[in-house]
Formats: C-alpha cells, structure tokens, sequence
C-alpha cells in the first residue's frame, strides 16, 4: 500500500524525542492521519560472562514500576554517534563494565506502527569491572548478576516485561544457534 504525505507538523519537541503529526492519502484517494514520534536509535547490550547476564532494575515511570532489563540506552546529544560507541558508553555508564568484545546482533525498530526508533543489539564479552556513571535521570538504578537458567525461568515467569531485553535475547539465541 502506498501512502503519500501531505503535510507535516511538529506538535511536541523535548530533549529526548519529537512528535509529529502528517496529513497522509492512501493509495484508495482517502485522507488520514498518523502520528510519529521520532527517537533516536538505541543500543541494547547484553553483558554475558558465558553463564550469567548483568541485568540493570530502575524505575520506569510511563509503567509506574521497576523492572529488570538489558542495559540500554541512546545518546540524545550525539544522535550521529556510532552504534557500538553508544553501546559501550552505556554498558560503562549503567553497570560499570567495559567489554573486551561487541558483537552486533542486529537492528530491529522498536514499535513501527508509531515510531522510526530502532535499536541495535549487542552482545558485550570479555567483561571487566569499573565504576558506574549514572545520569540523574537513572537514579536509583541498582545491576544484577543473574545465571542463565535463571534468566529464562524469569522469562517463562513474565518477569521480565522489557520488550527490547526480550527481542534482544531472541537475537543471542539465534546467534548462539548458529555457532552449534
């Protein structure tokens, strides 16, 4: 189906993202609507050790609640930066790991329905231990060492309620499918 664009507004802007609104026709003549919000791509890491994952919990305010998930996150000043530049930055700044080794996993978008963000999976190994640098909006963010069949009993359990840790986890087993 093709949609042609006929207009364009921003309606809100912040530091982290901007929301648009665009007039659209569908390939049938109708008119309609959609918005966007567009955000930059992410990173996600997975810090694996070969038994175990480093998983942050911090509170995420849109859901009201603390959850476990893959270190992740984006540059919202440097949007331009390099995608294992800002994967290594995070890892470093959420858990105070650096990794020997980045392998890229591969890029997925997030909820295209309504965004243009993506996001990059990493696998992070070779891990050695440094300090946290945590941003004041990661406040309270706590890491957890957590073993590999305890990680999947979390998943099974729906414990793990990230869909990016979810959809980054499902890119490591197929990539560790593949070295079988």
């Amino acid at each position: 189906m093709t949609l042609k664009r006929l207009s364009s507004r921003e309606v809100y802007r912040n530091q982290w993202m901007t929301v648009r609104e665009d007039a659209i026709r569908r390939a049938d003549g109708s008119d309609g609507i959609y918005g966007v919000v567009s955000k930059p791509d992410f990173a996600v890491i997975i810090p694996f050790t070969g038994f175990s994952f480093h998983l942050v919990e911090q509170f995420r305010y849109p859901v009201g609640g603390r959850y476990l998930e893959f270190p992740q996150g984006s540059w919202e000043t440097a949007p331009t930066a390099a995608p294992e530049d800002v994967a290594r930055g995070e890892l470093a700044e959420e858990t105070g790991l650096g990794a020997g080794r980045m392998t890229h996993l591969g890029r997925l978008f997030v909820a295209y329905g309504y965004s243009d963000q993506g996001m990059h999976v990493f696998l992070a190994e070779d891990l050695r231990p440094g300090e946290q640098n945590l941003s004041p909006e990661e406040a309270g963010l706590t890491c957890v060492e957590v073993g590999l069949d305890r990680f999947e009993s979390m998943v099974r359990r729906g414990e793990i309620k990230d869909a990016a840790t979810l959809a980054a986890y499902t890119l490591f087993k197929l990539a560790a499918m593949r070295t079988v």
